[in-house]
């Protein structure tokens, strides 16, 4: 439910609005945007009470309008929050016109592997650098990543060469460390759903980079960004990554590219596409990766290694430095093409 005042409302009226709704023991939620102050309630409530409260919230003083929202998510629903939402990575902004990548290795092997990386995407036009520190993998004899070493390792690297860094965080009791070592925490497709890293996150500071889950419905991702909005944290980048194809013969998931259009139009949060993932074999990356931009991505988060073939996690679906220099200049073409900017 949204409660619209009046561009003339008052402080104190906008207050007694707010007072009301806490008075009933639901969530009073000041909106930003336009020249009218919106006030949402995104707790839970029935429909008898919601009519109940409708009536008698019309009825106060600067109240021009009550509106309900149809999602069942209401933070992460574009109904509830009709402003885009721009989040903030250092001094990078993802969700405006610049499109914004980020890339780097699936996993960190060492501080000569990551700082190759780094060196390689940075020249080419990258902003933040990816690297997995704590791997979780479908068999317990893969590489399981270097953890803290590894987070240690990602932070140094990032300082030394002023790229914004993300890393995924897979135990809720490792989110304040893993916040320490790095600008964006990201939440993997495998955790879309783990619901005590998803409030454990949104009592983060740090920006969330949040992965759909292979089998999820699009409703199911937002529900899951809801989960970390409804905890205080608003900066939640979405990332399509594929999803269990019907034939795994050709690609390691299928790319739901229709997804992109589908979030922006129903969500205000920004969306990023994985098309190392989605596709699983490097040579299909740069294609998945321009469709991404031409369905509206804000960017793309890619998998470079400056060996593939010596990577411990995922070589065959990583980039040389080359395939990635060559998948930004054509990404900046179709980029600019459909009015974003690329400036790398």
């Amino acid at each position: 439910m949204i409660v619209l005042m009046h561009a003339g409302a008052s402080e104190s009226e906008v207050q007694a609005v707010s007072d009301l709704i806490a008075d009933r023991g639901l969530k009073p939620l000041q909106l930003p945007g336009g020249d009218h102050t919106a006030i949402g309630i995104a707790s839970a409530i029935s429909p008898d009470e919601r009519e109940s409260l409708a009536d008698v919230l019309r009825s106060m003083a600067g109240v021009s309008n009550v509106v309900h929202v149809s999602r069942p998510y209401k933070l992460a629903s574009r109904e509830f929050h009709r402003a885009s939402t721009f989040v903030s990575v250092k001094d990078i902004v993802i969700g405006g016109r610049d499109l914004v990548v980020m890339a780097g290795p699936c996993a960190i092997e060492s501080h000569e592997q990551l700082m190759a990386a780094a060196t390689a995407v940075k020249a080419s036009g990258a902003r933040v650098l990816r690297g997995g520190a704590f791997k979780p993998r479908t068999s317990p004899y893969s590489f399981q990543g270097l953890q803290r070493d590894g987070l240690r390792i990602m932070r140094d690297v990032g300082m030394q060469t002023g790229l914004a860094t993300v890393t995924e965080v897979i135990d809720p009791h490792d989110v304040d460390t893993v916040a320490e070592h790095v600008d964006m925490l990201q939440i993997g497709a495998r955790n879309m759903q783990n619901y005590a890293l998803l409030v454990a996150a949104g009592r983060s500071s740090k920006p969330i980079l949040l992965k759909r889950g292979p089998s999820a419905t699009i409703d199911e991702f937002l529900f899951a960004a809801e989960y970390i909005l409804h905890e205080g944290n608003d900066q939640i980048v979405l990332c399509e990554r594929g999803v269990l194809p019907l034939d795994r013969t050709y690609t390691r998931n299928t790319l739901d590219v229709a997804a992109v259009p589908v979030l922006k139009e129903i969500s205000h949060l920004p969306v990023i596409v994985d098309p190392s993932h989605a596709t699983g074999h490097a040579r299909y990356v740069q294609a998945a990766a321009l469709a991404a931009i031409a369905a509206g991505a804000d960017g793309l988060i890619v998998e470079v290694h400056p060996e593939p073939r010596r990577a411990l996690s995922d070589g065959q679906q990583s980039l040389t430095p080359e395939g990635f220099s060559e998948l930004m200049q054509a990404a900046a073409r179709v980029g600019g093409a459909v009015g974003r900017t690329a400036d790398w």
